[in-house]
C-alpha cells in the first residue's frame, strides 16, 4: 500500500480567530504540503471584521479550493487521500454538525470523512464560556477521534507578540499532523 501524500484539508468557519486559519496555509504552503480549503460563507463575513485580507488573497494561500456547498468536491470522499483535516477557527455550529454526524456543508462532510476513515480530524474550537451543550458536542467528537484542541497561548514560550502566540498555537496543531512549522518554543530546548 502506498503512503499517503502531504496533503491537509483546512476547514475555516465563521468563528472568531480567523487569523488560525490563514496561517495555517501559510504554514503548509513553506511546509510543501498540499492544502485544501473549505471556507464557509460565516468565515468571509468574520474576514472581513477581523483583518484586511480579501476572500481572494485567502483562497490563493491554497492549493486548491472548494465552495462550502459543493458536496461534490474531492474532500467528501473516503477515497480522496489526506493527512487530515484542521478545523481553525472552529465554530460551535460546525462541531455541533461534526459531532452529531448531521452535516449541511463540505466543511463539515468533510470533516466527517476524516472521522470515517479514521484519519486526524483537528478543531480549534473559538468560544468561550463553554455551557453543557459546547462540552457535550466536544466530547462526543473527541469520542469519534477527534482532537478538540482550543487555541490557549503557551505562556512558556515567552511570547513578545500577538502573532508569536498565533505562530506558536497554529505550530502546535500541525504537530498533531507531524508536520514541523519550524515556529515552535518547545518546552526544555
Amino acid at each position: 500500500m502506498g503512503s499517503c501524500p502531504a496533503r491537509l484539508v483546512v476547514g475555516i468557519s465563521g468563528a472568531s480567530g480567523i487569523v488560525y486559519g490563514v496561517r495555517v496555509l501559510e504554514a503548509l504552503r513553506r511546509l510543501g504540503v498540499e492544502s485544501h480549503l473549505v471556507m464557509s460563507r460565516a468565515a468571509e463575513v468574520t474576514l472581513a471584521h477581523e483583518t484586511s485580507l480579501k476572500v481572494a488573497e485567502v483562497h490563493a494561500l491554497a492549493d486548491y479550493r472548494y465552495k462550502p456547498e459543493d458536496i461534490g468536491g474531492a474532500p467528501a470522499s473516503g477515497s480522496f487521500r489526506t493527512l487530515g483535516m484542521i478545523v481553525a477557527p472552529c465554530s460551535i455550529r460546525s462541531l455541533s454538525e461534526i459531532a452529531t454526524g448531521v452535516t449541511t456543508s463540505l466543511l463539515t462532510r468533510a470533516a466527517d470523512v476524516a472521522l470515517k476513515e479514521r484519519r486526524r480530524l483537528v478543531l480549534m474550537v473559538r468560544e468561550t464560556p463553554l455551557h453543557a451543550g459546547h462540552l457535550k458536542s466536544m466530547l462526543a467528537a473527541t469520542e469519534m477521534g477527534a482532537v478538540v484542541a482550543p487555541p490557549v497561548p503557551a505562556f512558556y514560550a515567552r511570547p513578545d507578540s500577538l502573532d508569536d502566540m498565533v505562530a506558536h498555537t497554529v505550530g502546535r496543531m500541525l504537530d498533531l499532523f507531524g508536520l514541523d512549522s519550524g515556529e515552535v518554543r518547545r518546552w526544555g530546548e
